[in-house]
This record gives C-alpha cells, sequence and structure tokens, in this order.
C-alpha cells in the first residue's frame, strides 16, 4: 500500500482540540480537508505529520506552538481609537490592517477588547502560544477534487 510523500496532494478528516479538550475545529464527512502535504497550505506539525500515512491511517499528534501558529507575542496588540474601526465589529470578529510602516502591507487582526472609546486589536493568530491536538485520518492520496 502507497504512504504519503512529499508534494502528494491527501485529503484527511480531523479533530483539532487544545491541551483542556476543546475543539477549536473539524472536518465534516462532506468537507475534509485536502493539501498538499509538506507543502505550505496548513501548519507545519499538520502538513509534516501526514508524510509516511497510509489511506485509512489514523493518527494522534501534538503540535507545541513553534510548529503551529507560533508564540504570543505581547508586542502585537494595539489599542486604537473605537471610531478607527467599522460601527458594527465586535469582541472577535477579523479584521484586516494596514501597516503604515510596511508599505501598506495588510494583515490580519482580531478585535479583543471593545469600548465606546477604544478597542484592543491583536495581530497574533488566536492559536497563537498554544498546544494543538490533532485525531486525523489519511482518506485518500492524489485523488481529483470532486466535482
Amino acid at each position: 500500500m502507497a504512504s504519503v510523500v512529499a508534494g502528494d496532494m491527501v485529503t484527511i478528516s480531523y479533530r483539532g482540540t487544545l491541551d483542556d479538550g476543546s475543539v477549536f475545529d473539524e472536518s465534516t464527512p462532506d468537507e475534509p480537508l485536502r493539501f498538499v502535504a509538506g507543502g505550505e497550505e496548513v501548519i507545519e506539525g499538520l502538513t509534516n505529520a501526514v508524510i509516511g500515512m497510509t489511506v485509512g491511517e489514523k493518527k494522534r499528534i501534538v503540535i507545541e506552538p513553534d510548529q503551529a501558529y507560533g508564540d504570543y507575542d505581547d508586542e502585537l496588540e494595539q489599542t486604537v481609537e473605537r471610531s478607527e474601526l467599522p460601527e458594527d465589529a465586535e469582541v472577535g470578529d477579523q479584521l484586516t490592517a494596514t501597516s503604515v510602516e510596511d508599505d501598506d502591507e495588510e494583515f490580519p487582526v482580531w478585535v479583543v477588547e471593545l469600548n465606546e472609546t477604544e478597542a484592543v486589536l491583536d495581530a497574533n493568530h488566536p492559536l497563537a502560544g498554544e498546544t494543538l491536538i490533532f485525531e486525523i485520518e489519511l482518506l485518500g492520496i492524489n485523488e481529483p477534487e470532486p466535482s
């Protein structure tokens, strides 16, 4: 039976949890996850974990922050005037910010605090600093995209 090598298009089902057991994401039978093994479409720990797996194989993997979304960086939090955000912005929303220092480069930020005059925005990924636990099953290797 063939096993996954870097560069193969793979299809997996997965369930991602945190150390406390809370689920942060999972696939559904109708929407498994497809990506290139060893590629850059998903976090490093997951893309490398499928290499060597065979179809039908299940695996539990623990991914430390350096192989996921990195360590949490306090310096990526910033307080801004509430008026700089859309009127309907709420805590938890993902917005796009523009860096005035890096040629107007755009990057995602999350609203983490909000009051009538100020908002705290965080450019860390919401899972930064977290150890991620995945239960995965390899469903296919190099299968054509469903039509």
